[in-house]
């Protein structure tokens, strides 16, 4: 079997239907389709089960709600494939996507390949992450490309992973964003990523989307933060760990998103978050001078910091 593909699914009876068609509409034939419910109290269990006996690629399994990464390293524990990849229960694949990201990790003899994606919001598609050239890149190279967030993201759908680094990696069974806790370390472990912009993938951003704060500062909330927070901080160790040469781009982003939430909270007025904006408040004073003589730091950034934190 040469890719398994993974999706989670939780009371999504109006988009899973879309999602599934997606998939089987591939036209890369050699693929296993791994379905995890996780404790739907509407009809998307049963909607998989019905693709499912329709096509034998399908496997559907039923489990207790649990987070997301508990569901996924369920469907890892049944899945057979060479590489793997993830799709969410309410976004859309290309027909060809499978295939142009195994051409693309077969070509190159990568441990990671990723596509370009589109987003769907009110029913408009924009671009998400598009570019025109590929990118052939070591572990630090990768995890660096990801933490500019300009070309790609730590999301895990639009990439295809060889099955040996989730002998290394497994996704969290806490916590509520796990790809931010847990996507860097699959770049970090590789022994090269490769990334081709064509978009072949959409996610669909809605209201009752796990990342809907992404598109409306409104909807960010303390508890978000204070699990960003603990991920990043967590994040920069690690890759200071694994791949020292990064270390100062790594506390850089963390800092970087520190101060880009320092300007949503106070902008939106967010008084839920007060104690997080004082948290940001006092980490970006204490290493002021650092962060704002730093060579990565971009000019809004420093427009920010003059604007909230200098005396």
């Amino acid at each position: 079997m040469n890719i398994s593909v993974i999706m989670l699914t939780y009371n999504r009876e109006n988009f899973v239907t879309s999602t599934i068609q997606s998939i089987l509409a591939q036209n890369f034939p050699f693929f296993e389709f791994i379905i995890v419910d996780n404790g739907s109290t509407d009809n998307s269990g049963s909607i998989a089960e019905k693709f499912a006996n329709q096509d034998s690629r399908i496997k559907v399994i039923h489990i207790e709600k649990s987070n997301i990464g508990t569901g996924r390293n369920r469907g890892l524990d049944l899945a057979k494939g060479d590489y793997i990849t993830f799709i969410d229960d309410d976004d859309m694949a290309e027909p060809d996507m499978l295939e142009f990201l195994y051409k693309l990790v077969i070509d190159h003899n990568a441990d990671i390949s990723i596509c370009g994606s589109t987003k769907k919001i009110n029913g408009e598609i924009f671009s998400n992450y598009v570019f025109s050239d590929c990118l052939v890149m070591t572990a630090a190279e990768a995890v660096v490309e990801m933490l500019k967030r300009k070309k790609y993201n730590v999301a895990m759908p639009t990439k295809l992973i060889r099955r040996e680094l989730f002998n290394k990696v497994r996704f969290f069974e806490t916590g509520k964003y796990d790809d931010i806790t847990v996507g860097y370390r699959f770049f970090a472990n590789a022994n090269k990523v490769v990334a081709h912009g064509l978009p072949k993938y959409c996610f669909y951003r809605h209201p009752k989307n796990n990342s809907a704060f992404t598109t409306n500062d409104q909807l960010l909330n303390s508890d978000q933060l204070d699990e960003y927070f603990a991920a990043f901080r967590e994040r920069t160790k690690y890759l200071s760990e694994l791949l020292p040469d990064i270390a100062d781009y790594a506390q850089y982003s963390e800092w970087s998103y520190m101060i880009s939430m320092c300007n949503k909270i106070s902008r939106n007025k967010l008084v839920d978050c007060s104690k997080q904006l004082e948290i940001i408040k006092k980490e970006l004073s204490d290493h002021f001078e650092e962060f704002y003589n730093s060579s990565y730091i971009e000019d809004f950034e420093k427009n920010f910091m003059n604007l909230y934190l200098k005396p």
